[in-house]
């Protein structure tokens, strides 16, 4: 079974789509997918498609939902020629809960987690492009926001939020690893657009101002920090980080004598410009 959740919801086995058009159907197998191999409540899945308030028959239509959905599970057995399993084996029912059984099959989920993962190692140890490479490998799994044609619950939701923010830390430290190769005018068009779409997002903005400054753009680097405090005690009443202000000192403290194409770069989280 082949699993995409890092956009739209494709979910395939033998390569034929078991994927609902229905939106409640289409509910149940996205958090199906997401936990392939392991098995989902039944109250996580009600809570998903009801809320806090399900109706009575909450149950049994949950169970006319999993029903359709091995219906089309079947389908894609027969087309594929599959007769070693049935789509009670496929989608399984046990105590409290479902399973759907990825079989082994491919999980962009899994796979990001996993050139993340490698990612982060290699940045660890120093190895910036390997990290940026595995970085780059594991953001290009995603095709738009998770479940992007899925109308989620309470479950979902929480998960859509717990994805963006692993995008998030890999998109960071991506960014990190090439501002240490020293590509900073590369990414001075993909932060404008970050920084717009994550206005409150403190490492990023740090990371646009490091690389306008490397650019020789120090006022804009400054302009940057400024539009950022100015969001930030408007919004959320806080002034930022120690951090980002030990960050706008050094570039106010660099005078145009002193050369920006220095290799040092910021350390995990933001630091000095050096």
């Amino acid at each position: 079974m082949d699993i995409d959740v890092l956009g739209a919801l494709d979910v395939r086995e033998n390569g034929i789509s078991i994927t609902p058009t229905a939106a409640k159907p289409r509910q149940v197998l996205a958090l199906l997918a997401l936990h392939a191999d392991q098995t989902v409540p039944v109250a996580a899945l009600i809570e998903e498609l009801w809320g806090q308030q399900p109706p009575r028959s909450a149950r049994t239509t949950l169970q006319t939902y999993i029903l359709q959905l091995r219906a089309l599970i079947a389908t894609a057995l027969a087309n594929g020629g599959d007769t070693s399993r049935s789509p009670k084996e496929v989608l399984v029912t046990l105590p409290g809960g479902y399973l759907l059984c990825g079989g082994g099959g491919r999980s962009d989920v899994r796979e990001f987690e996993r050139l993340s993962g490698l990612g982060y190692r290699a940045m660890d140890v120093g190895d910036h492009p390997g990290g940026a490479r595995l970085l780059r490998e594991a953001l290009a799994l995603w095709s738009g926001s998770a479940f992007a044609d899925v109308q989620g619950g309470v479950q979902l939701d929480m998960e859509i939020r717990r994805l963006e923010e692993t995008r998030l830390c890999a998109l960071d430290q991506r960014i990190e690893a090439d501002l240490r190769l020293g590509r900073h005018r590369e990414l001075l068009a993909e932060l404008t657009v970050l920084v717009s779409r994550y206005r409150t997002h403190e490492n990023l903005h740090g990371q646009f101002m490091l690389a306008l400054h490397r650019s020789g753009r120090r006022g804009e680097a400054l302009d940057v920090y400024q539009r950022l405090r100015t969001t930030l005690v408007r919004e959320l009443g806080i002034e930022p980080s120690a951090a980002l202000r030990r960050l706008q000192r050094s570039i106010l403290m660099t005078g145009p004598e002193r050369p920006l194409e220095s290799t040092e770069t910021p350390k995990r989280r933001l630091a000095q410009v050096g």
